[in-house]
């Protein structure tokens, strides 16, 4: 696809408009824990271990306004909000509500690419139940989620999918945001660039210190620029700052893979602290495996210097890897294998891959074909 020159250029995403909703469950694990409990609705609470090396899976939002957050250590969760209290993830009770949400959203649309449990795209632009529009279709979803789970929903519209996702977050909990055709630049541009997908913290801090706290101010640099001090992900930051993306949303999408990874406030770089980190990623990610069902044959560590060179390393077994212990094993073998580090780094990552069952995408990763305008207004 051949990037556009001029950055006042109106809406060049108009070529590929579709009619996309994302669905994003309210703190959905809390949120359940809270449903089945009523002694514990409006209290801060935290799904995950409680115990030493326990990791928070997830926390209501009454746990987050102390600011505690998926994936932080039980430990610290701790220290910020005292009163917190843990639940053991319920996984098959949360694969059963899913169903059900999934259920809701087939009924509108067989265009359907889910992304976890608790959150989805769908692909409306054919009007299959002559509803009207785009937005009361959203509506008529959230308000069947909440009827037959008890549990809220938040939506975003728009007329493609990096758009519809920051449009579900917008006003969470319990929200709806529509950005209609013309107004993605716009609002794109009055974010900060910490809301972008794949921009973490310390990318934000980078892109400050380039001058860069807006999706306006990165609109306003220039594609060499970002090449420069992007790299590969310029390409992918020169659209999303005008509100492109030519992705279709793919129902059933094969996984190819099962990770997390996690960027540091701090770099690190010493044997322990490297060791420690490891070992809140392994119990993240095999959270994840497990919550997926998923088995595979290839761990590969993922790690980014704080120059921002990626450095990967992989281990492959002739079978699938057997469990959690060697899981844990294989990882910790692939990080000492790379001590003492010749710099610091400011993001680790594991991912479970070769995954059985997995088949060939088709299209690879390029960008979708263009398409017209739907007649389903927004």
């Amino acid at each position: 696809m051949k990037l556009a020159r001029d950055h006042d250029e109106p809406d060049r995403q108009a070529i590929a408009l579709r009619k996309i909703i994302h669905v994003d469950m309210d703190a959905f694990f809390a949120s359940v824990e809270q449903r089945d409990d009523p002694s514990i609705r409006g209290l801060p609470v935290a799904v995950g271990g409680s115990s030493g090396r326990g990791v928070v899976a997830a926390a209501s939002y009454e746990a987050r306004k102390f600011g505690v957050r998926s994936a932080m250590p039980s430990a610290r969760a701790v220290q910020l909000c005292p009163d917190l209290i843990f639940r053991k993830p319920r996984f098959d009770v949360y694969k059963a509500v899913s169903q059900q949400i999934r259920s809701v959203f087939l009924h509108f649309t067989p265009h359907v690419e889910p992304l976890s449990l608790d959150e989805a795209y769908l692909d409306v632009t054919d009007d299959v139940r002559g509803i009207g529009s785009a937005t009361r279709i959203a509506e008529l979803i959230r308000q069947r989620i909440k009827a037959e789970t008890g549990l809220t929903a938040s939506a975003g519209v728009s007329y493609n999918k990096f758009l519809a996702k920051l449009a579900s977050d917008q006003n969470k909990p319990d929200g709806l945001c529509v950005i209609r055709p013309g107004e993605g630049a716009q609002f794109v541009g009055s974010l900060p660039v910490r809301r972008f997908h794949g921009i973490g913290p310390r990318g934000a801090e980078k892109m400050a210190k380039l001058g860069i706290e807006t999706g306006a101010d990165l609109r306003a640099k220039d594609l060499a620029f970002l090449r420069a001090n992007f790299g590969s992900s310029a390409d992918y930051l020169y659209r999303a700052a005008r509100g492109i993306d030519l992705r279709q949303v793919k129902a059933d999408r094969p996984r190819k893979s099962v990770g997390g990874e996690r960027t540091f406030e701090r770099d690190i770089s010493s044997g322990p602290a490297l060791r420690e980190t490891l070992e809140r990623i392994i119990e993240i990610v095999w959270e994840r495996i497990t919550r997926s069902g998923a088995t595979g044959r290839t761990i590969t560590l993922k790690m980014k210097f704080n120059d921002f060179t990626p450095c990967t390393r992989a281990r492959s077994l002739p079978r699938p890897i057997a469990g959690k212990a060697e899981f844990s094993a294989l990882a910790r073998d692939l990080l000492d294998a790379q001590l003492p580090l010749p710099k610091p780094i400011r993001l680790m990552g594991l991912t479970l891959s070769a995954l059985e069952g997995e088949e060939a995408e088709e299209g690879g990763a390029g960008a979708a074909p263009p398409v017209l305008q739907a007649e389903l207004p927004f």
